[in-house]
């Protein structure tokens, strides 16, 4: 039931974004910048953005030597040039528009763990520089082995790291946090609670959403979705799958020996400190079929494998004790490229961040209002 003034300050706007995580609020905010008079909302489903905005590692790179190569392999050295442009450029504009202090941003630089089995990577370092020079203007990677030792690494199984200077780190909930204050100071309206469960164009689009047990009608002349990996509940059609990832967070080591971000296996795990603690996450590779999944379970297989890395790998002969695991739901397809299109008339998707929301989250989000803008409302 919707009271006269809910009808007349709550339900209609001119563009309706759903999915408040990283790609819905850069996506409010550009439009905002683009269109100062524009009423704009955001209809999430969860008290908190519900996926990998609040969820993730809270790392600001744009791929590691071993991803990058494979990126070369699959879609060409002129696309992951673009890839990697588009990454850049989303975390120029993230910490321009959050500013590096709210960020709690920190370029320690980013590693890659070696094994033997991927030695030969090293062979392909300067090829990658190469390609990577026209962005960076100077090498980017750089083999750092004597690390190993000082950061505490097993040495029987890291054979060398991979080191580059422009990699950084930053608090995740702090960039929502404050993503969601510049939203609130910007006349962006936020229903929270609020899940999306049908689309319907007529002179505007009817966005039905259930929100405490009943159901509510939005409108808008443009609708932007923004709901990465859980974006087939409303369009089932789209080309992408879930990914789920287990991350989990250790107590304060007072003696722990490294500070930056690490990759390890093509980016399928990764590492970072935090306050003398350890965020470590992945192993999704080892369990594909069973982690294509929306649902926030962990699985124990996979924290076996974290585990067991943790002692015998990255913390060997160090005490720690496990301070709080989740599970954070991405989005990946066939393609490395997120899917930023009409869906129809008046309705956008920007979705399947590929594990990279963080970099390119406000890069996307500047393109789709561009889109959304393309006509005036």
């Amino acid at each position: 039931m919707i009271s006269f003034w809910e009808r007349e300050s709550f339900i209609s706007y001119d563009f309706v974004i759903i999915g408040a995580g990283i790609v819905g609020l850069a996506t409010a905010l550009s439009i905002r910048e683009k269109n100062p008079k524009a009423s704009i909302a955001i209809l999430e489903k969860g008290i908190l953005p519900t996926g990998a905005s609040t969820k993730n590692a809270g790392f600001a790179c744009f791929g590691s030597l071993t991803e990058l190569l494979t990126d070369v392999r699959s879609i060409g050295s002129e696309n992951t040039l673009d890839l990697v442009k588009t990454r850049i450029k989303g975390l120029k504009r993230l910490r321009e528009r959050v500013g590096e202090t709210n960020l709690d941003f920190q370029q320690h630089g980013g590693y890659e763990l070696i094994g033997k089995n991927e030695l030969n990577a090293v062979d392909q370092l300067d090829s990658i520089n190469e390609l990577l020079y026209p962005i960076f203007k100077s090498e980017v990677f750089h083999l750092k082995p004597r690390l190993i030792k000082d950061f505490g690494f097993d040495e029987n199984t890291i054979k060398t790291l991979v080191y580059n200077p422009y990699e950084g780190q930053l608090d995740t909930g702090k960039m929502i946090k404050y993503l969601l204050v510049i939203a609130a100071q910007n006349g962006i309206v936020i229903h929270t609670g609020a899940e999306v469960i049908s689309l319907e164009e007529s002179g505007k689009v009817i966005i039905k959403a259930k929100a405490h047990n009943s159901t509510v009608s939005f409108d808008a002349s443009r609708v932007i979705v923004c709901t990465n990996a859980f974006t087939k509940k409303l369009i089932p059609n789209e080309e992408l799958v879930p990914g789920r990832g287990v991350v989990l967070v250790t107590k304060p080591i007072p003696e722990l020996r490294f500070k930056g971000t690490f990759h390890i296996d093509q980016g399928f795990y990764y590492f970072r400190d935090f306050h003398n603690r350890v965020i470590f996450g992945g192993g999704r590779n080892a369990f594909l079929e069973e982690e294509t999944s929306t649902e926030f379970e962990i699985n124990e297989n996979i924290l076996t494998i974290l585990r067991e890395k943790l002692n015998t790998t990255l913390l060997p002969n160090t005490s720690y004790s496990i301070d709080t695991i989740w599970t954070g739901i991405m989005a990946f397809g066939n393609s490395r490229q997120p899917i930023i299109r009409w869906h129809s008339d008046k309705i956008l998707v920007g979705v399947r961040l590929g594990g990279m929301g963080v970099a390119i989250g406000s890069e996307v989000g500047e393109k789709l209002a561009d889109m959304a803008l393309e006509n005036d409302v």
